[in-house]
């Protein structure tokens, strides 16, 4: 099979096409024909070996994995003996923390985050949600709580996870305020913002309003910065996790009402990520709400991909076809 490898750490010319042997499903696994995958920052990272803590799992010195993605939408093309749940030519999507998506074919546990597609849900659309879907409820359902009526503010509402969270957040009831550039503005109050502040010509920080959680979902702003921002019993989100905000979240945890939280999204339980998964399968299936992509790449561009993402400029999603 064709795979996109990465034998070494670097930049996005790392990846080189290979032919690799088709993996074969263990008993409780499935095989699954890869239609599309994505790239996002955790992609980016994993290639570069940083935060060098990381590679403590990923490979000291290289990657321990040279076939990256954590994202698939595909086919089931073959059963392990112990897999019930599932039959050959289900339409799927999910994530797995083994990788291996940046391939024509991979393995997927059948007890992992995988589920069947609805039929009016195309590979592409399905991809991102296993990913920047699932993240976004982790951080509006499961660390905010959000509920009907409160005020949020989405900072870089035109991304990966920004383009999610307006509509879910919406989805929750929320009143949404998205931050974002003059040239995106418009998609932003088409995907259900209730305001749109441009960040190149207002600084929210200095408007006098006040927000009951602000999410920054590109890791721009500071928690210091934004604080005065934030209702009395106000959180942070923040989904870049560095040292400082830890920091942040260790003092708020013990001084004040206003919280900082973050969280690594990808090593939630297996059966929390799931559920995330299949309450998105349902908001995806009744249009409550969209993928927004950005650009597709074949295989053999993964490197292109990989750059396009590194710049920061991307509007929703950015898909690789398979």
């Amino acid at each position: 099979m064709k795979a996109s490898v990465s034998k070494k750490y670097g930049t996005p010319e790392v990846f080189e096409m290979e032919d690799v042997t088709k993996p074969v499903p263990k008993h409780n696994e499935v095989l699954v024909r890869v239609y599309a995958t994505t790239v996002t920052g955790s992609d980016l990272m994993m290639r570069k070996g940083k935060p060098y803590v990381d590679r403590i799992y990923l490979g000291l010195r290289k990657p321990k994995t040279t076939i990256f993605g954590f994202d698939f939408a595909g086919k089931v093309v073959e059963l392990g003996k112990n897999v019930t749940s599932f039959t050959v030519g289900d339409k799927v999507f999910g994530g797995t923390t083994t990788l291996g998506c940046y391939a024509e074919y991979t393995c997927v546990n059948m007890d992992d985050v995988i589920t069947t597609m609805p039929e009016n849900i195309s590979y592409q659309s399905a991809a991102p949600l296993s990913g920047s879907g699932i993240t976004v409820m982790n951080f509006l359902k499961g660390l905010a709580k959000l509920k009907t009526g409160d005020k949020v503010l989405i900072n870089g509402a035109s991304g990966s996870l920004g383009t999610y969270a307006v509509q879910i957040a919406k989805y929750f009831g929320a009143e949404v305020t998205g931050v974002c550039s003059t040239t995106n503005m418009k998609m932003v109050k088409e995907l259900g913002a209730d305001f749109v502040i441009d960040y190149t010509n207002e600084d929210f920080t200095k408007n006098g309003k006040h927000y009951d959680v602000i999410f920054d979902t590109v890791g721009k702003i500071t928690f210091s910065s934004c604080e005065n921002s934030l209702t009395e019993n106000g959180i942070y989100l923040s989904s870049v996790i560095s040292f400082p905000l830890l920091l942040q979240i260790m003092k708020t945890s013990l001084i004040g009402d206003k919280k900082v939280k973050t969280s690594s999204t990808g090593i939630l339980p297996v059966k929390e990520r799931l559920d995330y998964l299949l309450e998105l399968k349902e908001l995806l299936k009744t249009e409550t709400i969209k993928t927004v992509i950005d650009n597709s790449y074949p295989l053999s561009q993964m490197g292109e991909a990989h750059q396009y993402v590194e710049k920061g400029h991307k509007k929703g999603n950015i898909i690789i076809n398979i």
